[in-house]
C-alpha cells in the first residue's frame, strides 16, 4: 500500500460516520480580531509588533517618504539599491543611488550585490506584525527581497493595515507568490543564539505612509 492510499483510507474512515449532506465546507466561526480596535489602535498595534519583532519602523506623510527613504539608504551607505518594475519613482526622489532594475535574467550574485532593496507590500497584518508581499509590480520577484541584506518597504496607512490573518486573507490571492514576512530573516540554533540575515535580509525597515 503506497502512503497516498493509506492517507486516503485513514480520511474515508474518519469521515466513515457522517451523515449524508453532512460533508459540506468546515465551519469558520473563529474569532476575526482579537479585540476590538480604532484604525489608529490598529496601527499602533503593527509598529509595535513589527519592532518587538526587531524591523525598524518609521512614520511619515506621502509628501515627506521620499526624503525618508533617501534618509534610510544614505544612513546604510548604499549605493545601489534593487527596483521593482512597479516602484513609484517619487519614492526614490531625493535619493543618490543608483537604481538596479528588477530583471528576469539578474542572478543570485548580481542581485546580491546591490546594497538594499525598496518595496511596497500587499498588506500589513497588526496582531502578527506580519507584512506580506505577493509579487505585484510595487514589490517584484520574490527572490529580490530576499537576496540583498537591507529591505526598506513601504505600507500605506491605513489601506493597507489590517487587524489578523483572517482578515488579510480575504485580500490576498492565493494563486500569488505570497512572501510573509515577520521581521528580519533570524533563526536560533540549539544553544538559542539567535543569527539574523541567514535567509533573507538581516536589516528590514518599514516605513507607515499616511
Amino acid at each position: 500500500m503506497s502512503s497516498r492510499e493509506r492517507i486516503l483510507g485513514r480520511v474515508r474512515r474518519a469521515l466513515a460516520d457522517v451523515p449524508p449532506g453532512e460533508d459540506g465546507p468546515v465551519e469558520r466561526d473563529y474569532l476575526r480580531e482579537h479585540g476590538e480596535r480604532t484604525v489608529e489602535e490598529t496601527v499602533d498595534l503593527l509598529a509595535e509588533n513589527l519592532a518587538d519583532y526587531r524591523a525598524v519602523v518609521h512614520r511619515t506623510d506621502q509628501g515627506s517618504l521620499p526624503k525618508v527613504v533617501a534618509d534610510l539608504l544614505a544612513a546604510r551607505g548604499a549605493s545601489t539599491v534593487l527596483v521593482p518594475s512597479g516602484l513609484d519613482e517619487g519614492w526614490l526622489a531625493a535619493a543618490e543611488v543608483t537604481r538596479v532594475r528588477d530583471e528576469a535574467t539578474s542572478t543570485p550574485h548580481e542581485l546580491d550585490q546591490a546594497d538594499s532593496v525598496v518595496t511596497g507590500c500587499a498588506v500589513a497584518v497588526a496582531e502578527t506584525g506580519t507584512i506580506v508581499l505577493d509579487g505585484s509590480p510595487d514589490q517584484g520577484r520574490r527572490r529580490i527581497s530576499l537576496i540583498p541584506d537591507h529591505h526598506i518597504c513601504v505600507v500605506r496607512v491605513p489601506g493597507q493595515v489590517v487587524a489578523s490573518v483572517p482578515q488579510a486573507l480575504e485580500r490576498l490571492d492565493p494563486a500569488r507568490p505570497l512572501t510573509w514576512i515577520s521581521g528580519p530573516s533570524a533563526t536560533s540554533d540549539i544553544e538559542l543564539d539567535r543569527v539574523e540575515g541567514v535567509h533573507g535580509p538581516r536589516t528590514l525597515e518599514v516605513v507607515l505612509v499616511r
